[in-house]
């Protein structure tokens, strides 16, 4: 068996030196390395289906769980005895710049003389679906319920601003039920709105612009401490916190309004209690909506329900300012409004910034011409738009303006034109695949997120896997004043994302971008090992990442457990 090994291995050395001819490549892993390896390792696939305790969460009664898992110390691995027919092989993956490198007659190897890029050869072991599968001890996969309830239940930065905002709130409830606040005693509306400005501001889109770009023009300089960088970056991450907090806030101060209004209920207009109770409702039903699980089951009821909502208390506020605010004669039931009179109140030029900061984003309204390419693997839809814009901005599409809205990375190099991945992962996505639009509507005020804090940093990893790499493309494509170095991580890359983006980036330098094609490379589950690797090797001050909530929270996870700073984004930034 030994014997056979090693022949195995003979032909594998002179297969790599045969097919690699013309191609500069370098061995990560020697051959020697890999024989010693070799007899204290087996590969066990197993695959099992077991319902999960949390899998009701996510709607599903059992997940299909797939696992792969070396055992590497020798004791364990001669307690099994390998079939023929199970036996692992040996193949050659390929950490390539780009290109999509097809197998060979037997499908055990990769054939890098069909292509023209670089590659670098690394040799691993692979285990076999074979129809004798090596029993081994299942060990549950916990669901994706069971994640996100966990995820609920940690402290992190962004229910820290939560916890704040609610707790500073409470506090001054607390005062003004006390007598200790008079101010908030006698204007309980005037704290809730004030709360309600709050939200709106650290949401507004135009805003944000002009803060992110504050920010990056005072604390970009290589003077300032990384760990104020890192500070900011992360309070900007979770923004959310305070919108969420100062929204449920907001609606602590209307029930305590409105527990003030019962005292003297016979002399309080009806019409003033009914549309105290209606703001109440509203701002009700936009924090349940808002509810992490609610939002992840359902999205679109989530938007619908806290735009609408949103807009309704707006103008019931309206009503109560003009209502409580007028001279009310019980006579007749008539109010007397008097606009020197309201303008003279605090809590009318608050919601006259409120209204303001609400329509803003809606006056950069346009519908737009596009042109939607499909890929081949009908998979992802390319949307190309005119304009060059720079990196780090990010822009929202809709089929219809008051339904829903989606946020997009723009892939542009700054001149004619900017692109949109948009992977069929969604209803809204998939529709782009299969009724290709001519034309979205677009808020033509782009806006920023947190990858355009990458400017803050000189030396940037960025880290992408499928469709997110639109986020980081411009900043490979232009000038920037960060240097950076991109991962990608990516399956079928040339058949999923078309040959614009495959030309794109095989055109791009070795020392800005690293693509990892895991229908080449198999599992990305040594992608974490890698990542970390690279931003040692790079010298990165910072690393940043966009994928899925999951991938997201595992590349951050490990970057920070590995001492190096890491940010994504979350759930609600």
């Amino acid at each position: 068996m030994e014997s056979k090994s090693t022949d195995l291995d003979q032909k594998t050395l002179m297969f790599l030196s045969k097919s690699c001819r013309g191609v500069s490549f370098e061995m990560n892993v020697s051959v020697e390395r890999v024989l010693e390896k070799k007899k204290s390792a087996i590969v066990v696939i197993s695959e099992h289906e077991e319902p999960t305790i949390f899998s009701w969460f996510s709607g599903n009664l059992s997940k299909l769980t797939r696992s792969a898992k070396l055992i590497s110390t020798g004791s364990l691995s001669r307690r099994f005895t390998e079939s023929a027919s199970a036996r692992a092989r040996r193949t050659t993956s390929f950490d390539y710049n780009f290109g999509q490198i097809p197998a060979d007659d037997e499908g055990l190897f990769p054939d890098p003389e069909t292509g023209s890029w670089d590659v670098a050869c690394t040799t691993t072991l692979e285990g076999t679906a074979a129809q004798e599968k090596l029993e081994k001890k299942r060990t549950p996969t916990p669901g994706l319920g069971a994640i996100r309830l966990l995820e609920l239940c940690q402290l992190t930065v962004y229910k820290y601003l939560l916890l704040l905002c609610i707790a500073l709130n409470v506090l001054g409830g607390i005062l003004a039920a006390a007598n200790l606040f008079p101010h908030a005693k006698a204007n309980p509306s005037l704290f809730a709105i004030g709360n309600v400005l709050m939200l709106v501001l650290v949401r507004n889109e135009v805003l944000l612009r002009v803060l992110f770009w504050i920010i990056v023009k005072i604390l970009g300089y290589p003077f300032i401490p990384l760990g104020f960088k890192y500070a900011v970056t992360s309070f900007m991450l979770n923004l959310g916190g305070i919108h969420s907090g100062c929204g449920v806030s907001a609606l602590i101060w209307v029930m305590y309004a409105l527990t003030r209004i019962f005292g003297p209920l016979h002399s309080t207009p009806r019409e003033i209690f009914a549309v105290t109770w209606g703001i109440c409702l509203m701002l009700l039903l936009s924090c349940i909506g808002a509810f992490p699980l609610f939002r992840m089951l359902h999205h679109n009821v989530f938007e619908r329900v806290h735009r609408f909502a949103g807009w309704t208390s707006l103008a019931l506020v309206w009503i109560f300012i003009i209502l409580s605010y007028s001279t009310y004669d019980p006579s007749n039931h008539k109010y007397l409004v008097s606009v020197r009179s309201l303008l003279k109140r605090q809590v009318v030029w608050f919601t006259i910034v409120i209204t303001f900061l609400i329509i803003l984003p809606w006056l950069f309204l346009r519908k737009v011409p596009v042109e939607a390419v499909v890929t081949d693997s009908k998979n992802v839809t390319l949307l190309n738009l005119s304009g060059g814009i720079k990196p780090g901005i990010l822009i929202r599409i809709s089929p219809s303006p008051l339904s829903e809205w989606h946020a997009f990375g723009i892939i542009s190099d700054g001149r004619k034109r900017h692109t949109i991945i948009a992977g069929a992962v969604g209803d809204f996505t998939k529709s782009l695949v299969e009724n290709p639009p001519e034309y979205l509507w677009v808020r033509t005020f782009y806006f920023t997120g947190i990858p355009f804090l990458v400017n803050l940093y000189n030396r940037v990893l960025l880290v992408a896997t499928g469709s997110g790499v639109g986020v980081y493309l411009s900043f490979i494509m232009q000038p920037t004043k960060p240097d950076v170095h991109l991962i990608w991580i990516a399956n079928s890359i040339q058949t999923t994302y078309g040959d614009d983006i495959h030309k794109l980036v095989s055109e791009t330098a070795s020392e800005k971008i690293t693509v990892f094609d895991t229908a080449i490379l198999g599992s990305r589950s040594m992608m974490k090992e890698m990542v970390i690797k690279k931003a040692k090797e790079w010298e990165a001050q910072v690393v940043f990442v966009t994928s899925n909530r999951r991938g997201t929270s595992e590349f951050v996870t490990s970057c920070r457990d590995a001492g190096i700073a890491a940010f994504g984004p979350i759930w609600d930034s």
